[in-house]
């Protein structure tokens, strides 16, 4: 069993509707320990890929993004999901569907900081369905870039995303991989 697998075990807790809640140390109040070797296991996962720029999705990927950003010194971009006042016109645009929230959201990010000389790791915090992923690798496509990898804190191995992934071919490290989880005795299995 690896560190965040004991994490989830410790402090995580399982909602009706196959929802796993761990935002008292990944997605609303942050373990930076557990951040950082979220991080650190990224690099070593993807040790010998070239990497010049981290993506991810506002918000929850930030952290892990920030993090692994600075172990490869590359700029971290997370693509926003509203639009601001300063938001330009000129941007790449894609559809992703929120397992967590169960609606769609238009993701963008300013063509400036998306490149096709860009080898690009997406990383999130979860992967479910894999909407998220697929928006990301859409902008990445639109830039003209490369996706070098995806890695994943917590991959939910019994939804399609991770095998949907790895069938396209892309090279897809997720931490923890839950393969069942049972809401009534707040049990989780992971592959």
């Amino acid at each position: 069993m690896n560190f965040l697998e004991e994490k989830i075990l410790e402090d995580g807790v399982i909602k009706e509707g196959n929802i796993l809640k761990v935002d008292n140390f990944l997605n609303h109040q942050i373990d930076v320990d557990i951040i950082r070797q979220i991080a650190y296991e990224f690099k070593r996962r993807f040790r010998g890929k070239q990497v010049n720029k981290i993506l991810t999705i506002e918000a929850s990927g930030i952290a892990i993004a920030t993090l692994l950003g600075d172990l490869y010194d590359v700029p971290v971009v997370f693509a926003k999901k509203s639009q601001t006042a300063n938001s330009t016109d000129d941007k790449y645009v894609a559809k992703a569907y929120s397992f967590t929230h169960k609606c769609f959201n238009n993701v963008f990010v300013s063509r400036p900081y998306l490149t096709a000389d860009d080898k690009v790791l997406i990383v999130d915090d979860f992967l479910a369905d894999g909407q998220a992923a697929k928006a990301l690798i859409s902008l990445v496509q639109q830039a003209g870039g490369e996706v070098v990898g995806i890695g994943i804190a917590i991959e939910k191995g019994q939804q399609q995303g991770g095998a949907i992934l790895r069938g396209e071919g892309y090279h897809l490290e997720s931490i923890a991989i839950i393969d069942s989880m049972d809401y009534e005795k707040q049990e989780i299995i992971f592959r």
